[in-house]
């Protein structure tokens, strides 16, 4: 028999806070967190715009040990995990340490400390660099050390497909409470590609806005990258609910797809696929959503892509539904992209507010639904789904629901 997944705690630092509750208040106000990038041989760089986290000061949370093992996208997910396991109001010791895992997805690991360490022996010419660089960059580095810090010997795991990396890892989260493989999970991502080598790969792609994120506005002009985590604890509803804990909202489907078609351009089929596969694996009818949080990164082939799937998927109920990119907010953060996102998922179905796409100046006619452009909005829905598509043609859909 199926578990009932539910989501006890929350935790983020992106662009737009330091905290969650920093976070909705932004995407309440349609605050834009993206700026002029602040970091070494900036000026080198054609794109100089990104959501990064400003005055959050490392040095000052972690002693000199823990800065040389924790790069950048680790040192987001240990600040937001220990938000989010506080609200959950757990304590991992005993059976329950035994059955809490962590899943976690990010695309590049720590690239800071690659950008960093390649300067240093390629540019400095040094021979040597510190005997923690590798434990330092590794793609799992944040999960096995949100392990550590609060005792989760359950399935721990770093999951990475590109922009999707997030998405995918709450889904697996999701399944290993839902079929009573774990109790608990601590589950989203994270991600920090702002630095010299990071935004110079992106430069390459050919993709990036120079001057702002516009999802679904006909004169997008492209992505803008960000940096951050979003963290949250998934607990099986029975055990939540015999400890009286606060609910934020159950989890109560995904499906993944892959378009097998291309390694760059999205596929509508591909999309489609997904966001049908977990209104099916929810046992929803299209009617009972209310609001789908886009992918939307801003560029003319996602967009249009997107909003022709969604179109695909609900058919004629598609003109009743919101649908809204907050990258525009706090831009693409790649890997851990979605678990931002799933913030303002979870203030559509407890607060009642939708998070606007800014930026929006143009209506486009091949992305003619609900944008919720500008401005939020007040409104009443049950039912979300968060859409996540990645570079390789890897997606992936939650499906969420107001408890």
């Amino acid at each position: 028999m199926m578990k009932r997944v539910v989501i006890t705690g929350a935790g983020t630092i992106n662009a737009l806070g330091h905290s969650v509750s920093e976070t909705l208040t932004s995407m309440q106000e349609g605050r834009c967190g993206i700026g002029a990038l602040e970091f070494q041989d900036v000026d080198r760089l054609s794109i100089k715009i990104g959501g990064q986290v400003r005055d959050f000061e490392a040095e000052g949370r972690f002693n000199r040990q823990q800065m040389a093992l924790y790069d950048r996208f680790t040192q987001f997910t240990l600040f937001a995990a220990d938000e989010a396991i506080q609200q959950s109001g757990l304590a991992f010791d005993g059976e329950l340490a035994t059955t809490t895992g962590v899943v976690l997805g990010t695309a590049g690991g720590g690239v800071s400390t690659w950008d960093d360490n390649y300067r240093s022996v390629y540019e400095d010419g040094k021979n040597r660099v510190h005997p923690f660089v590798v434990p330092k960059l590794m793609n799992n580095a944040a999960a096995s050390h949100v392990s550590m810090e609060h005792n989760l010997k359950g399935p721990s795991f770093t999951v990475s497909t590109a922009c999707a990396s997030s998405n995918h890892a709450m889904a697996q989260a999701f399944q290993m409470v839902r079929t009573g493989m774990a109790t608990a999970m601590v589950t989203g991502g994270s991600e920090s590609m702002l630095c010299f080598g990071g935004v110079k790969a992106w430069e390459g792609l050919r993709v990036m806005s120079k001057d702002a994120c516009r999802p679904f506005s006909a004169n997008r002009k492209g992505m803008v990258q960000g940096e951050g985590a979003g963290i949250f604890v998934f607990e099986e509803y029975e055990h939540a609910k015999a400890r009286g804990a606060e609910i934020l909202c159950e989890v109560i489907g995904f499906a993944m797809s892959s378009d097998a078609a291309d390694i760059v351009m999205p596929s509508k089929q591909g999309a489609a696929r997904a966001i049908s596969g977990a209104l099916k694996d929810a046992r929803l009818n299209p009617e009972d959503v209310g609001y789908i949080n886009a992918h939307g990164t801003g560029t003319a082939a996602n967009d249009k892509t997107e909003c022709a799937a969604v179109a695909d998927s609900f058919g004629q109920h598609a003109d009743q539904l919101m649908i809204s990119s907050t990258k525009s907010m706090h831009g693409h953060l790649i890997g851990g992209t979605g678990a931002v996102e799933l913030l303002a998922c979870i203030m559509a179905l407890r607060d009642g507010v939708i998070a606007p796409t800014i930026g929006y100046e143009e209506p486009d006619p091949e992305c003619a639904l609900d944008v919720v452009p500008n401005e939020a909005r007040d409104a009443k829905v049950d039912v979300v789904l968060s859409n996540a598509f990645a570079f390789g043609g890897l997606n992936a859909v939650l499906a969420l629901r107001k408890i």
